[in-house]
């Protein structure tokens, strides 16, 4: 039977950070969920989890094996997966359906015909898909950088790496010892198709014996409606993402009129508490940038979404210059590849780390890592 979730209670104190005044909430995260990796404070509160966006994908082509096992060997906690279907039911890591920009699918004459224009979340998307291959034909494409303007020392390792299976991934996080945290791309979508994503994820924990409240593992969804049904389905931590701007497509299908910013309101958090533990917030709902780019004021959502019971865990901690507010940024802007040059990246997760997160995700879960080591000292 579906249940309330009622997630940890949190405690608060309330520290000057810089010049800026804010309420500091370093809450226990969800029980257990987290492995013995992970770092603890002097204070005895438990320090924010890093997870390998995509494995460490500031170093690696993302969603590869390779990715995942550099982001465990860079100390991280956590490994995200995020999952779509192929043709015969296999969930395998890919960032999207849409295989064009992340693998060499399109140098594949065999495959030429694939090509299609479909709809995706009310979106016209064209490229090769995975629901029309077998994983046995996905095994023959190989994995390439997605990003190769701003990261083009990864397109080193275009070529060398297959798509990898949830089960693979399991696998390999249950023999380093890490937790993992899968994301279930488009579930409104892949339910048009035919090919749901949600029993066969909740199978393949319960095969590797992750599917407990205590297992190292949290599932996370843009979408609303699946998150209430994997509550019924699972007992692991569930983390409904919220992005800055737009809503759930399950609210779009169903008319729903909120929006992302709707739920990330006081009454928005208590209504994600009854079915979810946690939020994973695009980190402008934390900290809003203007139309400068520059850093504003924080927001009260972290204070918000703990005296809902719900951790908080933020997106997307990268390092370069394109992705830092002007805060943050280093170097000269006139030079051709200062976007993709490093910042001050540090400072960012300094930043978040204060105001009190319960985990990042990060492309460079190195330097996560280090910071944290920095702010609340070794495991």
């Amino acid at each position: 039977m579906p249940r309330t979730r009622t997630p940890a209670t949190r405690s608060t104190s309330m520290p000057l950070a810089g010049a800026l005044l804010i309420l500091l909430v370093v809450p226990a995260t969800v029980a257990g969920a987290v492995p013995d990796r992970e770092a603890t404070a002097s204070h005895g509160h438990r320090a924010p989890i890093v997870i390998g966006h995509r494995g460490a994908s500031g170093y690696r082509p993302e969603h590869t094996l390779a990715s995942y096992q550099l982001a465990i060997d860079m100390g991280a906690d956590y490994i995200e997966p995020d999952l779509v279907s192929t043709k015969d039911g296999v969930l395998v890591a890919r960032h999207e359906n849409d295989i064009s920009g992340t693998t060499d699918v399109a140098s594949h004459p065999e495959f030429a015909g694939r090509k299609a224009t479909k709809t995706i979340d009310g979106l016209p998307v064209t490229g090769w898909f995975t629901e029309d291959f077998t994983l046995a034909e996905l095994r023959t494409l190989r994995a390439k950088e997605r990003l190769p303007d701003l990261r083009r020392t990864n397109t080193a390792f275009d070529g060398l790496y297959q798509i990898p299976t949830l089960d693979e991934v399991i696998a390999l996080a249950k023999r380093r010892k890490v937790g993992i945290y899968p994301e279930t791309k488009h579930p409104t979508y892949f339910d048009s198709v035919g090919l749901s994503l949600e029993e066969p994820l909740v199978a393949a924990l319960r095969r590797a014996g992750l599917d407990r409240p205590r297992s190292a593992v949290f599932i996370q969804s843009f979408e609303v409606g699946n998150l209430r049904q994997l509550n019924g389905l699972t007992r692991v931590p569930l983390v409904q993402l919220l992005d800055a701007t737009g809503k759930p497509y399950d609210f779009t299908v169903s008319g729903d009129p909120r929006t992302y910013a709707d739920l990330a309101t006081p009454e928005g958090l208590a209504e994600i508490a009854t079915y979810a533990d946690g939020v994973g917030v695009n980190k402008n709902l934390i900290v809003p940038r203007d139309a400068q780019n520059r850093l504003g004021q924080p927001t009260g959502l972290v204070r918000d979404a703990h005296q809902a019971g719900l951790i908080v865990h933020g997106w997307t901690f990268r390092r370069e210059n394109s992705f830092l507010p002007e805060d943050f940024r280093a170097g000269n802007p006139a030079s051709d590849v200062y976007l993709a040059a490093t910042g001050d990246f540090p400072a960012e997760l300094r930043l978040f780390y204060g105001l009190g997160v319960d985990g990042v995700f990060s492309d460079n879960p190195d330097v996560a890592v280090a910071v944290r080591t920095e702010r609340f000292g070794g495991r």
